[in-house]
């Protein structure tokens, strides 16, 4: 049974970082000067989320990417333009819907001239979680949209398994209706252009889905 894994107290954290008196904008200020963990350290800058703020559907990513730190915006590099596709094919206008991550720096090693992607630790997760749960009272949003395991667990907990849940529904305090499907940095990777074409047909199956929650 997959349970939400909201008020687990952590050794690092964002919590003195939000503030009491909340608005997007408000919020989204204020994470520019959050240090509940150390990826501000390498950060540009915090990524907020963006969007409707009574939108019906949210969806959550793991962590800003390179174009997203520089830019200041969420999902707008290949995975985002790729989403912006999915969802258009789903019948989701991004207009109506609100992007963000679960971690809002940039974890990165450097390769070369590259800044490549790290995946957080659930350490950082956790620390970072405040933000998102700030983001959920304001929005209210009716389907919640995990994209990529570490948004699902940092959503419902450390031993949900993607594999094995993937596009289920759950009900929990986070909003009325909670699934989770592959993010979309995943079928950029595949290998050849069969399986990215089998793999972004089963995740537009999948926003389809959730769109048929609202």
């Amino acid at each position: 049974m997959v349970s939400a894994a909201r008020g687990t107290s952590r050794a690092v954290s964002a919590a003195a970082y939000v503030p009491e008196t909340r608005s997007l904008s408000r919020l989204r200020e204020a994470v520019q000067g959050c240090r509940g963990c150390d990826l501000y350290r390498n950060a540009t800058q915090a990524v907020f989320g963006e969007g409707a703020r009574h939108a019906g559907v949210m969806l959550v990513g793991e962590q800003p990417g390179d174009k997203e730190d520089l830019a200041g915006t969420p999902f707008v590099g290949p995975a985002g333009r790729l989403l912006d596709r999915a969802l258009e094919d789903a019948g989701i206008d991004r207009a109506d819907a609100y992007v963000t991550n679960a971690v809002k720096h940039f974890k990165w090693q450097a390769r070369g001239k590259r800044r490549i992607h790290q995946k957080p630790t659930w350490s950082e997760s956790t620390a970072c979680r405040p933000w998102l749960e700030a983001e959920l009272d304001l929005v209210r949003p009716k389907v919640l949209v995990a994209l990529g395991a570490t948004a699902a667990q940092t959503l419902l907990g450390r031993e949900f398994r993607l594999t094995r849940h993937r596009g289920e529904v759950f009900s929990t305090d986070l909003a009325e209706r909670v699934t989770a499907t592959v993010h979309p940095s995943s079928i950029l990777r595949q290998q050849d252009e069969r399986a990215r074409r089998d793999e972004y047909a089963a995740f537009v199956a999948d926003l389809k889905a959730a769109a048929k929650l609202l």
